[in-house]
């Protein structure tokens, strides 16, 4: 029996239009009756389908109608069905980040790609990193700083020079970026086991942001950060073009 399948769109017009295309051809039900979620639009859309399915987190097979789309199979209107039966599995495991803020306010949000903190005004931010409640890192200068996961090592884990990581891997990337003192600090790969906690230093003079994929928390003194195997979510990629096999790829491209 085939799937019975809820198409959903970015606001994007290629987006839409492709909504329209394949409701069309295949059909649609409810959002809440649906086995599988087809997720059209970028790698931000499928971010932000993956949060609000969480509470059910059913398979989402999506196809690029935005701009990057690592985590999107390519758009075709042809053979849907076929392309997700066949469609191979990929399994990951979100962030939570708890974030207490100036004002005393406690916020979780859950991160699929990374949790970065990021200086709010031009003074340089000042952070001391935890591993399991034991400081590794006394005083970091930097930007900012991020911890990603094995799904977003290729985000902007990537962009900040930090290493790709197979999703199998079950490692985390704690990559800062633009690192002042120690200039010469590339980061580290931790376990996903491992709870890191960031403290913000001079936090009147420089204030830090913290953000677990779009979801923001400025003003924060203190972060952690866990990887939470409770949670879980399926992709579906087309097969012979796994998540495994994308992320294995892009360590090999110029």
């Amino acid at each position: 029996m085939a799937p019975r399948l809820a198409f959903l769109a970015s606001d994007r017009p290629e987006a839409m239009a492709a909504r329209t295309a394949l409701v069309a051809r295949y059909g649609d039900v409810a959002e809440a009756e649906a086995d599988v979620l087809v997720a059209l639009g970028g790698d931000g859309f499928m971010l932000e389908t993956l949060r609000r399915d969480l509470e059910r987190r059913r398979p989402i097979y999506g196809m690029n109608r935005g701009s990057v789309g690592f985590l999107m199979n390519d758009y075709a209107e042809e053979g849907l069905l076929e392309r997700i039966a066949a469609a191979e599995k990929a399994v990951i495991h979100p962030l939570v980040m708890t974030a207490r803020d100036a004002a005393g306010t406690t916020r979780e949000a859950i991160a699929i790609n990374e949790v970065s903190l990021l200086r709010q005004t031009y003074q340089s931010a000042k952070l001391r990193i935890l591993i399991d409640g034991r400081v590794r890192m006394a005083e970091l200068t930097c930007d900012g700083i991020l911890l990603a996961t094995p799904a977003g090592s290729t985000a902007y884990n990537l962009s900040a020079h930090g290493p790709i990581i197979p999703l199998s891997g079950e490692v985390l990337a704690l990559t800062p970026i633009s690192a002042f003192r120690p200039r010469r600090w590339r980061g580290a790969l931790l376990s996903h086991k491992d709870k890191v906690t960031f403290d913000i230093l001079e936090a009147d003079k420089r204030p830090v942001s913290a953000v677990a994929d779009n979801v923001e928390v400025r003003d924060v003194l203190q972060v952690d950060v866990v990887e939470d195997r409770r949670l879980s979510f399926t992709l579906l990629f087309d097969a012979g073009r796994s998540l495994e096999e994308r992320v294995l790829a892009e360590q090999f491209t110029a």
